[in-house]
């Protein structure tokens, strides 16, 4: 019994040694740096969501924040369906959007956002 506390000391020692060492050679991560982006969801023009979302700075896309935000379906590089609405190609209803007042000129998943930019999606018939 004896032998055995010096033994079970020098493991205890050699455990805090190693889980002292790697604690402290682990790289610590940067923050990654985001922007806040508001996006508002509106059907006939009528708002029905509206949230504003931390976007990464390394990927400020209109689409990032909107799939952070909700549930998005796209196809063939056009949305389709958010939270579950969807566009209706036989009634011409499509989804639209706006960046700060302004018809987007790219496609959502092209379209820069900068901080505290105002993305406005509606569903609603085109003429």
């Amino acid at each position: 019994m004896k032998k055995m506390i010096p033994t079970v000391l020098v493991l205890f020692g050699l455990l805090a040694l190693l889980a002292g060492c790697t604690a402290a050679s682990q790289p610590k991560h940067a923050a990654v740096a985001t922007i806040s982006v508001t996006y508002e969801l509106r059907k006939n023009n009528q708002a029905f969501a509206k949230k504003t979302i931390q976007v990464p700075k390394n990927n400020a896309v209109v689409l990032t924040g909107l799939k952070k935000g909700w549930s998005v379906k796209a196809a063939n590089g056009f949305i389709t369906s958010i939270a579950g609405k969807s566009q209706n190609t036989a009634k011409k209803v499509y989804w639209l959007y706006t960046v700060n007042g302004k018809m987007a000129s790219k496609g959502a998943a092209q379209q820069k956002v900068q901080a505290k930019d105002k993305v406005v999606f509606n569903l609603a018939p085109t003429k």
